[in-house]
């Protein structure tokens, strides 16, 4: 098998919720369409498009936005970029005019409801996540193209060879845990200098550096943006956000006025257990009831699981004194390099293996990190990657009326929590008698996804989704 090189902001890539799979990658699919239709005709002899959508895609893509996300691609509006403030008023024109702007530039005659098919008992063998583009031109001639959107913002076009990153030649690759252990041993190097090393080969350090730290910006202010905001997420299940009622509860009156401020308010209210326990929370639901409003979140290393890893971060940089730019580096680094082991060895895909694809695996990733950000050995966060994970195995993904909400919000808060669990557990213990490697438990991951039943991979057609009727139950 051809080595994959994934770069840390093939992990971590700034985006528009409620997910990574069923709205960003079906986004960027959209958008990459246009591009090949450009490359091969001019736009202008464009008559028609259609969309359809199967399987997983088809089953949620209501609930997560996908015909949304299409439309914009469609209209080549970029989800790094697009103002989400004008996300509703664009939707919302091209329903009622029933014109869509391809490209930007071509206005063709497009109704979304009947342009975008929604498949429900249909699936491509590939992945579940299909969606097939049809374009027709004037002239009569035809165009179609199957994309598949395979988790974590990640696209893949049937038939198409792997380019661009993967193709780079990296100095120290690694394929399993083994390999960057086996670099860790040979250069003395920590994980995230061997991965420092890796993304070197693809652009100067600086850039690499004021790339992450812009995804740390991002994420900082989807915590800060979500901790300040009131109301009902949409969709119909009536959601009540909790973390501002909870921030301000927690914070006690003492006044703040921007993120560094808030920090220093929040460490004045001490260091109780509880205490700390009730701002992770806090944290983790601030993302991802942003993510669940089309807000601007982080994959990390999907926008389902987007909150852990952002609070264990937060609760790095408030409790563990770890507010400097060299420390929130290495601890990103370090998560993008376990995250794209799992993606290689097993999936980051909800709909190939459940919840223990998103929330577990960003789990793992996030012990890693926090456990090699605060002095663990290179063994001592791989084996706080495999607590996390063997603790996540198994785990559905469940979601009520296919939203992004329950139990997915809660879920990055237990994910959260037990990220900062199994770092504690690691760095009080010695690797040399743990029974399981990371490499077994992501072998095991990927075989408990193969076993699992299709209701439960992101369908909504089992669990929760099932006993829960949409717009009865209110949290």
């Amino acid at each position: 098998m051809p080595h994959e090189s994934i770069s840390v902001f093939d992990m971590f890539k700034i985006g528009v919720g409620p997910s990574s799979s069923h709205t960003l990658g079906p986004w960027r699919a959209a958008q990459r369409f246009i591009s090949s239709l450009e490359g091969r005709y001019d736009l202008s002899q464009l008559d028609h498009i259609q969309v359809l959508l199967y399987g997983s895609l088809a089953k949620t893509g209501k609930g997560h936005g996908t015909d949304i996300a299409i439309q914009l691609g469609l209209s080549g509006e970029d989800p790094v970029t697009f103002d989400v403030g004008r996300i509703a008023p664009t939707i919302e024109g091209i329903a009622r005019d029933k014109k869509l702007r391809v490209g930007g530039r071509q206005e063709i005659d497009f109704d979304p409801a009947e342009d975008i098919a929604f498949l429900y008992t249909e699936t491509l063998p590939f992945h579940p996540n299909a969606m097939t583009f049809m374009a027709r031109l004037r002239n009569g001639e035809q165009l179609a193209e199957t994309w598949y959107s395979i988790g974590g913002g990640f696209v893949k076009r049937e038939g198409e060879e792997p380019a661009g990153s993967s193709a780079v030649q990296l100095p120290f690759p690694i394929d399993v845990a083994d390999d960057l252990l086996h670099w860790c041993r040979k250069t003395g190097m920590s994980i995230y200098e061997v991965v420092l090393e890796n993304e070197n080969a693809w652009r100067p350090e600086k850039d690499t550096r004021e790339g992450v730290l812009n995804i740390w910006r991002v994420m900082r202010e989807c915590i800060y943006r979500g901790c300040h905001a009131e109301g009902m997420l949409p969709g119909g299940l009536n959601v009540k956000r909790r973390a501002a009622a909870l921030n301000k509860k927690l914070i006690g009156g003492r006044d703040y006025k921007d993120f560094d401020d808030w920090v220093t308010a929040i460490r004045a209210g001490g260091s109780d257990f509880k205490y700390i326990l009730d701002w992770v929370s806090c944290f983790a639901l601030a993302v991802n009831e942003e993510n669940a409003s089309f807000g601007r979140v982080v994959t990390a290393p999907t926008n389902g699981a987007a909150g852990v890893i952002p609070a264990v971060l937060q609760y790095y940089v408030v409790f563990c004194d770890g507010l400097k730019e060299e420390n929130i580096f290495q601890f990103i680094l370090t998560a993008s390099e376990i995250g794209s082991i799992f993606k290689k060895g097993a999936t980051i895909s909800a709909a190939m293996g459940g919840c223990q694809a998103e929330i577990g695996v960003s789990s793992a990733m996030a012990a890693a990190a926090l456990t090699e950000s605060v002095g663990g050995s290179q063994r001592q966060a791989m084996m706080a990657a495999e607590i996390a994970m063997e603790h996540h195995l198994g785990l559905t993904c469940d979601p009520i009326g296919g939203l992004v909400q329950i139990p997915c919000i809660e879920r990055n808060t237990m994910g959260a929590i037990k990220a900062i669990t199994a770092s504690q557990l690691a760095l009080q213990s010695t690797p040399d008698f743990a029974k399981v490697s990371l490499d077994a438990v992501i072998s095991t991951m990927w075989s408990t996804a193969q076993d699992m039943n299709s209701k439960y991979k992101e369908t909504s057609d089992g669990g929760l989704a099932m006993q829960i009727p949409l717009g009865l139950k209110e949290c």
